[in-house]
Formats: C-alpha cells, structure tokens, sequence
C-alpha cells in the first residue's frame, strides 16, 4: 500500500492509503487509538479495520495523529487530532472526487475523534466504533448523530466501563432516524487481546450487512 504524505494543519501527515480501482468507490478513513499511549496507525486493529475496508474495494486512508512517525505538530488534546483527521478526508477527496459516500473507523480515541467528524461531515453514512470511551471523553455533541454505525466493545474493559458505553448506546438508542448497533465481545478488554479476530469478524459482519442495504433506516442525505 503507497506510503503518503499530505498537508495538515500543523504541517505534513504521515499515511498508508489505498485506492480503489472504481472511481465512485466509497471512502473510508480509520482513525487510531490515544497518540500519548502509544497509539500510531499501525496498531493491529487499526491495520485490520484498514484492510477490511480495502477488501471490500473502499479507497482506504489510514494515518498518524500529528507529532506521530512522520507527522508533524504536537499532541493538542483532540482539537487539532480533529482537525488532522478533517484534512485527511478532504485530501482524499481531492483525489476521489467521484466518491459520494464516506465511512469512519476509529478505536478508543480515533473513535471520539471520528464520531466529532462525523458530525461535521454531511457525506459519512456509517461509522464503527471500536472501545469508545465515554467515561473519559465528551460525547454529548452528538446530539443527535447523524449517521447509523456499529458501537463493539469488550465487557472485560477496565479502560472504557461496559456501564459508561451502555449508558451511550441507550442515549442514541432513542434517537430517531438512525440504527445504532451495539456488539459486546465477552471476555475482551479495552486491547481485545485473544478476542482481536473476533473483533475484526464482527465489523466486517456489520459493514457487510451495511452495504447489503441492512440495519440503517432509510432517511433523506444530509445536504453537505
């Protein structure tokens, strides 16, 4: 897969990305844990997501937070990881301009940084949520979310509480217009050791039924 650098807003970012050969083919970005608790785009699940979206013949961007590898800047607590991560989707986009449809991955901080993407942009239509920690991060921008995905944590995680994400899933549980999924893994902690392929399994389960046309309501495109 091309190594790739491409400009951020504290300077260049570091990725791997691979692009489909369809022109319309839909974008995925994957987003990857805390970048102070050695998180970097080559952790294995980040890999994998990575590789499961490229399976299905996504055009696939991972890459690293700034101040990570090669990219430059300095931590900035969330802010700026945004900011990096709404640079990426756009230089993707820069290159895929046939591409109507986008999907966001992240795991423990990459997915409260993709859920805030979500947010912001209009074109994601699904998202997956690896270990999110609403314990420890805000989540109450999404109110509401816009876009159905699939929320899959351990319930062996001491990081992120079964309770505290439970008590999110119920608060977009009553949201109206969306489907949000939620798979807990038994035995899994916050890392997925030994449960790492059954993670990936039931992702890839989920972004299958997804692009089956299943498990999302069916509402009217958000206008960008």
């Amino acid at each position: 897969m091309p190594e790739v650098i491409f400009a951020g807003p504290a300077g260049r970012l570091e990725g791997r990305y691979q692009p489909s050969k369809e022109k319309s083919a839909p974008i995925a970005i994957v987003l990857h844990p805390h970048p102070q608790f050695g998180g970097t785009m080559n952790n294995k699940i980040v890999y994998d997501l990575f590789y499961m979206f490229q399976k299905r013949d996504f055009t696939t961007l991972r890459f690293n937070f700034r101040g990570i590898g090669r990219s430059q800047g300095e931590f900035d607590h969330g802010t700026g990881e945004l900011s990096d991560a709404a640079a990426a989707l756009d230089w993707v986009q820069s290159l895929h301009p046939d591409s109507k449809s986008c999907w966001v991955a992240g795991y423990s901080f990459g997915s409260w940084i993709g859920m805030q993407l979500l947010m912001r942009r209009p074109e994601i239509e699904g998202f997956i949520s690896v270990a999110p920690q609403p314990n420890t991060y805000d989540f109450s921008f999404l109110a509401p979310c816009p876009s159905s995905g699939l929320i899959i944590h351990g319930d062996a995680d001491k990081v992120a509480p079964p309770k505290d994400v439970q008590t999110l899933v119920d608060k977009l549980h009553t949201q109206k217009g969306i489907t949000i999924t939620q798979k807990t893994i038994p035995g899994a902690n916050h890392f997925f050791a030994n449960h790492a392929e059954l993670l990936i399994d039931e992702c890839a389960d989920y972004l299958d039924r997804r692009l089956a046309g299943e498990l999302a309501d069916p509402r009217p495109k958000r206008l960008r």
